[in-house]
């Protein structure tokens, strides 16, 4: 057994490294679930995930990782469901809270920052657990335009022009990274395309428009929603085209 061994039974406890191996687990329960991509362009911003019904029986419109928290304000939760379900609950009672104590709603920014503050002290005390989910903020913002945030297990609260989570979060950045400059002067067709194209990328696959979730904003008095699966078809046939053209 390693000298850390017994540093891994409470969630406040460093081990000598420095290490709080709690919080590893949870990254590593976060990291298991389904892999998400969040794009930004010039007016717009989109996020993309998989779309998986664990049972023949079950319904499969009830299955989904994109929830809207606010009117313009959409997210992905990629880890555990139960603990996602908890932070968008948790996340709209704020964004609700905000809206009526200010009179105006919540800026994404601001919101994803709320969560990452609650996600950190939930590091901190022993009888409290973190939740095993990282979530995608995607919104536009009146002032600093579209708007990609990543808020993980440990409170970690970042903007990005593109964002991934999931086991393929690292192949996923690295492709988007290729693409950085150009995706700033994408419109929001392009901004979808390029998420969906990523997705296939790092999972080898071709999808059908009922295997992805699609979640889109544009403009700044647009607000998130979920594409149907004809619209997100539609998308696919314009990838393949472009493909073969």
């Amino acid at each position: 057994m390693s000298r850390d061994s017994n540093y891994d039974h409470h969630i406040s406890i460093f081990s000598p490294q420095g290490r709080l191996y709690q919080m590893e687990y949870c990254f590593k329960s976060a990291n298991s679930g389904l892999t998400g991509v969040a794009v930004r362009g010039k007016d717009s911003c989109c996020v993309v995930t998989q779309k998986k019904v664990p049972d023949r029986l079950m319904e499969p419109s009830s299955v989904t990782h994109l929830f809207a928290l606010t009117n313009k304000v959409g997210c992905c939760v990629t880890g555990s469901m139960a603990d996602s379900k908890a932070m968008v609950q948790r996340a709209r009672h704020e964004a609700g809270k905000w809206a009526y104590d200010n009179g105006f709603p919540m800026p994404v920014g601001v919101l994803a920052r709320r969560m990452a503050d609650l996600a950190q002290v939930n590091t901190q005390s022993a009888h409290m657990r973190p939740l095993a989910c990282i979530g995608l903020f995607i919104g536009v913002d009146d002032e600093k335009g579209p708007q990609v945030f990543k808020v993980d297990c440990a409170g970690h609260y970042l903007p990005f022009f593109a964002a991934a989570s999931g086991p393929k979060e690292q192949e996923a950045m690295n492709y988007l990274e290729k693409r950085v400059k150009e995706m700033k002067e994408y419109d929001n067709n392009e901004v979808i395309r390029t998420a969906i194209t990523c997705l296939g990328h790092v999972l080898g696959s071709d999808f059908r428009g009922s295997e992805i979730e699609v979640g889109s904003i544009e403009g700044t008095d647009g607000k998130f929603h979920v594409l149907s699966e004809e619209d997100i078809e539609n998308h696919l046939n314009a990838i393949a085209d472009d493909a073969d053209a």
